[in-house]
């Protein structure tokens, strides 16, 4: 299979696990437990169902949206995740790249491989920075005044990751970085030396906004250990209230899911939330983030922008949240696989692909902007 014959996201999917060794494409894939939310999460999409207008005069669409004071010229944007220089060695740079050509938003991790600040500089697109709340309140400062200093548009708060979730498959086959591996894991490498070849001919693999505190030469810490040790499993709203007045601009805390929580984010002055289970990768059997809009969509977004993200696949998938009341939606694995299949343009094929599902639905919609998309649009099973 070549990237031209990538037509969809298990297209993109088939492929990076082609050439991706096995533990690493299980850490893109995996998720917590007995993986039933990861399912769930596009399984929810599927008991709704679209009802389209005719005759609407649907020439043309405009797919534009503005999120937490940024204008985005699709309304799905991608989603901060850690590691990408371990999936294909541009990482970072290419999504960054693919993002920009596409008009959209996209995140650095504090678990990133390239640095905030070169991405800042080389890229005009709306930029996110998202972090974690550690127990040295001075870092949670540090990581902040950096954003500033960077130019960062926007700050994300991931709250639903005070502790890593249980992954088996990484347990399995030993990955963790540093490398870890067991001897079938090793195996696995040993099957996919072009993957070896890239990663050892390329720059040296780095977190550059933890390499203070994070030692990648299999030293003392390691990333569980990272989540173990130095995040703060006691982190509450009064803390997360300071950050929001200290950061002073566009601050969202990813991971929210209940309306109580919702309405708090509001409460401590948040521009944004993002309804998200992580994919899948934390607290399995949670509910999906698609199956809490409607009510968090009524309860604050009047308030707040509300976001979600987890199971988006599909141009169908976006309408129908928009419909709901999202703002924008997040991928996360729908372009790291095409990350890992093709570098910059595998993820500028697979936002091309969404982008053109997403103005053909609104047309077979008769939806000329997304604020024509409504619940009367929708029905549920």
């Amino acid at each position: 299979m070549r990237l031209g014959d990538c037509h969809n996201f298990h297209d993109f999917r088939e492929l990076a696990q082609r050439r991706l060794p096995g533990p690493i494409f299980n850490y893109i894939d995996g998720a917590a437990d007995d993986e039933v939310t990861l399912r769930r999460n596009s399984e929810s999409f599927e008991r709704c169902d679209l009802v389209p207008n005719v005759l609407r005069g649907a020439g043309s669409v405009d797919m534009s949206v503005t999120v937490m004071g940024q204008k985005l010229a699709m309304p799905v944007y991608c989603s901060p995740t850690a590691l990408q220089r371990l999936f294909h060695h541009t990482g970072e740079r290419a999504v960054a790249a693919a993002a920009e050509k596409f008009g959209t938003m996209f995140g650095v991790s504090s678990l990133g491989t390239t640095s905030l600040e070169e991405l800042r500089k080389a890229h005009q697109t709306p930029q996110v920075y998202q972090f974690y709340f550690h127990r040295d309140r001075g870092l949670n400062r540090a990581m902040m005044q950096r954003a500033k200093g960077a130019g960062v548009n926007v700050m994300m708060l991931t709250v639903d990751s005070i502790t890593g979730g249980n992954r088996e498959r990484d347990l399995r086959t030993g990955f963790s970085i540093p490398f870890r591996l067991t001897l079938a894991g090793m195996m696995q490498f040993a099957l996919k030396p072009m993957w070896g070849i890239n990663y050892v001919t390329h720059e040296g693999f780095k977190l550059p906004q933890l390499d203070e505190h994070v030692d990648m030469s299999g030293g003392a810490m390691s990333i569980g250990r990272y989540f173990t040790e130095m995040l703060d499993p006691a982190m509450n709203w009064d803390d997360v209230a300071a950050m929001v007045r200290e950061w002073d601009g566009q601050f969202c805390l990813k991971g929210v899911m209940s309306v109580e929580d919702a309405r708090r984010a509001v409460d401590i002055g948040c521009t944004g939330i993002i309804l998200s289970n992580h994919g899948g990768r934390q607290l399995d059997g949670s509910r999906a983030a698609f199956d809490q809009l409607a009510e968090i969509v009524d309860a604050v977004g009047d308030r707040i922008d509300v976001m979600m993200d987890g199971g988006i696949q599909r141009g169908t998938h976006v309408l129908k949240a928009l419909s709901l009341g999202a703002k924008a939606v997040g991928v996360g694995r729908f372009y790291l696989y095409p990350l890992a299949a093709a570098g910059q343009a595998g993820v500028e094929r697979a936002l091309g692909l969404m982008r053109t599902e997403i103005e053909r639905g609104m047309k077979l919609m008769g939806a000329t902007s997304v604020s024509q998309l409504t619940r009367e649009n929708l029905r549920f099973r």
